[in-house]
């Protein structure tokens, strides 16, 4: 199952969502990251369930898009 169309809609990066209710648009990246479009910040999909703590988004921020993997791994701990 993947994340809905409707729900890609409506979610924002919690990040930038605080300066702008206009920004922080996410992307659906290789079926199982969202990449926010503002500040880079790349949020796993994990079981079907987008992770969008800042803090799992910053940890994948500087990764460029094409290096990400195809199967986002488990948390740090």
């Amino acid at each position: 199952m993947a994340v809905s169309p409707k729900l890609l809609e409506i979610l924002r990066c919690p990040e930038c969502v605080r300066e702008s209710d206009d920004a922080g648009e996410l992307t659906l990246v290789k079926g199982v990251w969202l990449v926010c479009q503002t500040c880079e910040r790349k949020y796993p999909i994990r079981d079907d369930i987008p992770v969008m703590l800042i803090d799992e988004g910053t940890r994948w921020q500087n990764t460029p898009v094409a290096a990400l993997p195809d199967t986002p791994p488990e948390p740090a701990s």
